[in-house]
């Protein structure tokens, strides 16, 4: 176990595999997340069982990155180097919540303990922060991703963790999110309705979007919503360049279910613009089955948008 004042920190050099203007950086510090939670806790996360031993994985229920103007998620490029500091905490019945600052290497912040604070109310304006939500989870028939179950592992030891503090806690954020389906409900402060709702349907791809477990890919979402978001941008005239240049303020991503081979997504997008910043505005996605109706994610994307390519 991790001393509670100590956590994992990594000098990183930003390579091929983790940058891109889609959900490389994402998959990559959702591998940190396991490997946090793996060294916090003992528990060899990759092959983890159930007392009866069946396999149980440590699933994503909740993720959200926040960009700084030096670090954000997709303006990381070839050999940037970065101090990455993590830090895992309990959050009740088996689940752990983790944090992440993504610093510029040299900031002086590779060492510094990762306080919920900082992330939650002093951010730091150059670095990137990502906060992740996980729970253990266990498929409920061994032939279907649609039902899965709450299922710890039996050497998943938490009970030492640091307790996140309550008013940093986002539970509620996200029960309201699944319940509403959608992150901006109520409306987000400062923003305005911009458009009419509009609709996109996506076929589960088997080559790109599940996983070694047959799971759906937790980033697989990040994508499958920033591709209903480019096609959002197309009808409103905007250039690839331009979303490729896109800045990510804050993005959350809620995941409340998975799909089978051969599932066919239908993703509602609502825009919602920055009333005092036209550049900034938040796009609304929901996630579900197009068959039964099930809601699967929800995503909520606030970006600053380049007036003109550059």
């Amino acid at each position: 176990m991790m001393p509670e004042n100590t956590a994992p920190s990594r000098k990183v050099v930003v390579a091929p595999g983790m940058c891109s203007g889609g959900s490389l950086i994402f998959g990559r510090i959702g591998d940190w997340t396991w490997e946090s939670v793996a060294e916090a806790c003992g528990t060899n996360v990759h092959a983890a069982r159930t007392a009866e031993g069946q396999p149980t994985y440590l699933s994503f229920y909740y993720y959200r990155v926040r960009g700084g103007k030096v670090v954000h998620p997709h303006g990381l490029t070839f050999g940037d180097e970065l101090d990455v500091t993590s830090r895992v905490f309990q959050f009740g019945g088996g689940s752990v919540l983790t944090l992440h600052r993504l610093a510029p290497a040299g900031s002086g912040l590779g060492t510094a303990v990762l306080d919920p604070a900082e992330v939650y109310e002093t951010p730091d304006p150059e670095c990137m922060y990502a906060e992740t939500l996980n729970r253990w989870i266990a498929r409920g028939r061994p032939d279907s991703n649609r039902v899965l179950t709450e299922t710890v592992p039996h050497d998943f030891a938490y009970a030492d963790l640091p307790r996140l503090p309550n008013q940093f806690s986002p539970r509620t954020l996200v029960g309201r999110a699944r319940h509403a389906g959608s992150f901006c409900v109520p409306g987000p402060p400062g923003f305005t309705v911009a458009g009419e709702e509009r609709s996109f349907t996506y076929a589960l791809d088997a080559v790109r979007d599940i996983n070694g477990a047959g799971l759906v890919y937790f980033a697989s979402y990040f994508s499958i919503f920033d591709t209903a978001l480019l096609r959002l941008w197309r009808g409103l005239g905007r250039s690839e360049r331009q979303f490729l240049q896109r800045r990510v303020i804050d993005q959350k991503v809620g995941f409340f279910g998975n799909a089978d081979l051969g599932s066919l997504f239908t993703i509602t997008a609502r825009r919602w613009q920055n009333v005092a910043d036209p550049l900034s505005e938040i796009a609304d996605l929901e996630l579900r089955e197009s068959t039964t109706g099930r809601l699967l994610a929800v995503a909520a994307i606030e970006t600053e948008t380049p007036s003109t390519p550059a």
